[in-house]
C-alpha cells in the first residue's frame, strides 16, 4: 500500500510540472496504469484479505469499491480533455495532477483499518476537490470552493470528535476498527451514541447525506462535470464506506436499534431534500447531484431496516456509481454542445446528439429504478425488508417520495431531448465517441441488474456481513 501511495503521489506531482499536453496524456496513462497494476495485484496476486503497514486492509468493501474508482476515475480523466479544450496548459496540468491526487486520497479512504488514518484521507479529499471545484478560476467557482472547504472541515472536525469520543468510550488505545469493535460493547452508552452522531454527521458531507449535503451539490455544480462524475461516486462511497464501517463497528452494542433508527430518519429526510429539489433546480448538473442525496438516501434507509436492507444498500451504492458516472459524463457531452447547463434554455437534444440523447433517457429510466434497472432489485430488497418488519407508514412514505423522483427525473430530462431549443442557442458539434463512451457504463449496470456473478455477491455478502 505504501509502494501504491507513492507511486501514484510521484505521477500525480509530474503531471503538475510537464511542458506538453502529449506528456500530460502519457502521465495519465501511466497513472491509470497504476491503477490497473494494483488493482490486478489484489484480486489476482493474493493481497486480498491482507494487511499493510499496520493501518490498511485489502478486505471486501475497499476491493470491490477501489475496482469501481479506478474505472470512474480513468473514464473521468479521458473524458475531461473536451471540457478543458479552452483551457491554457497550466490550468490543465493543475486539474490532471488534482485528479489524481483525490483519486489516491479516495483509495487510501477504502483501504484504510483504522479510524483515523480514514480522517486522515477524507481530510485531502478535502484539499484536493477544493482545487479541482476552483479550476475555472470564476467568482462563483471560488465561492463554491471556499464553501466546500470552510463546511467539509467542519464536518471532517466533527467527525474527529466522534472518533475522539469512541476511542473514550472503548478504552482502546489503537483505533484499529477490529480493536474498537471488539471493545465497543462494554462502552458507554451516552458516549456512544454521542460519537455516531458527530462521525454521521461530520462525514455526512462526504456521503451527500442530511445535513450537510449542501456542500457536495455545490462542488459538483462548479466542477467540470466529468471530475462530478468522480466526486459524486468515488468520493461519495468513500464517505458511506466510512460510515459503514461505523455501523458495522456497533453492531454488536446495546445502541445499535438506536444508530439504526437515526439512520432510517437520515435516510428518510435525504430522500425528501432530493425529491423536492430535483423540481425546484434549473441547471442539469445541480439535477444529478441532488438525485445522488435521493439515492444515498435510499442507502441509509437499507442500513437503517437492517437485515436484507443492509445488502440492499451496498448493491444500491455499487451500481449507483456506475449509473451515475454515465449521467455525469452525458451531461459533459450536453455541454459541449449547448455551452451550458439550464434547464430552461437548452432542448432537442434528440435530434443533434441521438446516441448521447439515448443515453440520457436509458440512464433515467434506469436511475428511477424501472426493471432491469439494477436500483429496482436493491429498492424492492428495502421494501421487502420494512414491510416484513411491518412498517407499513413506511413503505407508504417511501412509495410517495419515490413517485415524485420519477415524475421530476422523468420531466426534466424528456425536456432536454424533446423541448424545441431556443431560437438563439447555435448548438456546436458533437463527440458522439464521447456518448458511446458513457453509455458503456451504463451497460454495465444494466447488466448486474440482469446478473450478479458469483463472486460479486460472495463480495458483498462479506461487506454486508454484521
Amino acid at each position: 500500500m505504501i509502494c501504491y501511495l507513492i507511486f501514484s503521489v510521484l505521477i500525480a506531482a509530474a503531471a503538475f510540472t510537464v511542458r506538453r499536453r502529449s506528456l500530460l496524456r502519457l502521465t495519465g496513462a501511466a497513472f491509470y496504469a497504476v491503477q490497473a497494476a494494483f488493482a490486478v495485484r489484489i484480486v489476482a496476486g493474493g493481497l486480498y484479505g491482507e494487511t499493510s503497514a499496520v493501518w490498511f486492509a485489502f478486505d471486501a468493501a475497499g476491493t470491490l469499491f477501489y475496482c469501481l474508482l479506478c474505472i470512474v476515475s480513468a473514464f473521468a480523466f479521458f473524458h475531461s480533455k473536451a471540457s478543458l479544450h479552452d483551457c491554457d496548459l497550466r490550468q490543465t496540468r493543475t486539474y490532471a495532477g488534482l485528479l489524481m491526487l483525490l483519486t489516491t486520497a479516495i483509495a487510501g479512504a477504502y483501504f484504510a483499518s483504522n479510524l483515523a488514518v480514514t480522517w486522515i484521507f477524507l481530510e485531502a479529499t478535502t484539499l484536493c476537490s477544493a482545487g479541482i471545484v476552483y479550476h475555472r478560476r470564476t467568482a462563483q467557482a471560488l465561492e463554491a470552493a471556499w464553501k466546500y472547504v470552510f463546511v467539509c472541515s467542519t464536518g471532517i472536525a466533527m467527525a474527529y470528535l466522534g472518533i475522539l469520543l469512541l476511542a473514550a468510550a472503548t478504552d482502546c488505545e489503537s483505533l484499529d476498527y477490529a480493536t474498537v469493535a471488539a471493545a465497543a460493547p462494554g462502552g458507554s452508552a451516552l458516549y456512544l451514541k454521542t460519537a455516531f452522531l458527530l462521525i454521521l454527521c461530520g462525514y455526512s458531507c462526504k456521503a451527500e447525506l442530511f445535513p450537510l449535503y449542501t456542500v457536495g451539490v455545490d462542488a459538483n455544480f462548479a466542477a467540470p462535470a466529468p471530475a462530478s462524475a468522480l466526486i459524486s461516486t468515488g468520493l461519495v462511497n468513500a464517505g458511506f464506506l466510512a460510515l459503514l464501517r461505523v455501523y458495522k463497528l456497533l453492531a454488536a452494542t446495546e445502541v445499535f436499534p438506536w444508530v439504526k433508527s437515526v439512520l432510517l430518519l437520515v435516510g428518510v429526510l435525504s430522500l425528501v431534500v432530493g425529491a423536492l429539489f430535483l423540481r425546484r433546480t434549473n441547471n442539469y448538473k445541480r439535477f444529478l447531484s441532488y438525485s445522488t442525496v435521493e439515492n444515498m438516501g435510499i442507502a441509509a434507509i437499507g442500513l437503517g431496516i437492517g437485515g436484507i436492507g443492509v445488502w440492499a444498500a451496498v448493491f444500491h451504492v455499487v451500481c449507483h456509481t456506475l449509473i451515475k458516472s454515465s449521467l455525469f459524463l452525458q451531461i459533459a457531452v450536453v455541454r459541449q454542445v449547448y455551452g451550458n447547463y439550464r434547464i430552461n434554455r437548452i432542448g432537442d437534444y434528440i435530434h443533434i446528439n441521438r446516441v448521447g440523447a439515448v443515453g440520457l433517457l436509458t440512464g433515467m429510466v434506469v436511475l428511477v429504478a424501472f426493471p432491469p434497472s439494477p436500483l429496482f432489485l436493491s429498492e424492492l430488497m428495502i421494501l421487502k425488508q420494512t414491510i416484513a418488519d411491518g412498517r407499513w407508514w413506511l413503505v407508504t412514505g417511501i412509495m410517495l417520495l419515490l413517485c415524485l423522483v420519477i415524475y421530476f427525473f422523468c420531466s426534466r430530462l424528456l425536456r432536454l431531448c424533446y423541448q424545441p431549443r431556443q431560437d438563439e442557442l447555435h448548438p456546436s458539434a458533437t463527440d458522439r465517441a464521447l456518448s458511446w463512451s458513457a453509455l458503456s457504463l451504463l451497460a454495465a449496470a444494466i447488466g448486474l441488474g440482469l446478473w450478479q456473478p458469483a463472486f460479486f455477491r460472495e463480495l458483498i455478502d462479506r461487506i454486508a456481513s454484521l
